[in-house]
């Protein structure tokens, strides 16, 4: 179906699962993302007549997404709840205490495996499902902090002031998601799935 100025709804209507897909890497929250991704299908539907094809539309429609939820992850960032306040700390704390002994080495259990080829895992639809669990596993300020930085693309000076913490606190905050990312995802696609 068309509307008057040539767009297909059925275009955009076919984007949507990925468009979720992407919203909830971003927003932990089911109906936020689905809010997210109806203002960008919204605003694209809105801007149509402007596009200019210089991109494809799904790019184009990614990239509005990509802004509705940086402005959400703004505004989010700017009203903490009590708990988040709170418990960031300590979840971080124990993350540690299950990846490494009291010197520092890693726990037996945790130590990192050999992982396959990273191109044919990044191109299986499969990794994204079980990325996305392992990122939902993650306290919310770390998830937060590695989402901002590695699929939002922030720099680390723009998270610092939008979630309140310092630089070295950022980096420390991603080193420890990104190793919870990595024994995540070694006991549950790495290992779990056939080489």
């Amino acid at each position: 179906m068309m509307d008057g100025n040539g767009m297909s709804f059925d275009l955009l209507e076919a984007l949507r699962p990925d468009l979720v897909r992407f919203a909830r890497l971003h927003v932990r929250d089911r109906a936020l993302a689905e809010d997210a991704v109806q203002d960008a299908l919204l605003a694209a539907m809105q801007a149509w007549k402007s596009f200019e094809n210089r991109s494809s539309v799904k790019t184009w429609v990614f990239t509005i997404l990509r802004n509705k939820i940086i402005d959400l992850v703004r505004k989010r960032e700017r009203e903490p709840s009590l708990s988040e306040i709170s418990s960031g700390d300590e979840q971080d704390a124990q993350l540690m205490d299950a990846l490494f002994d009291q010197h520092g080495h890693w726990e037996s259990a945790a130590t990192p495996g050999r992982w396959r080829d990273p191109e044919d895992a990044f191109e299986q639809a499969q990794f994204w499902t079980v990325f996305e669990a392992c990122l939902d596993r993650l306290p919310e300020r770390t998830a937060r902090v590695f989402s901002m930085r590695e699929l939002l693309d922030f720099e680390t000076d723009e998270i610092c002031k939008e979630t309140g913490i310092s630089s070295t606190n950022c980096f420390v905050v991603l080193h420890r998601a990104r190793l919870a990312l990595r024994a995540c995802l070694e006991t549950q696609w790495y290992h779990g799935t056939p080489n």
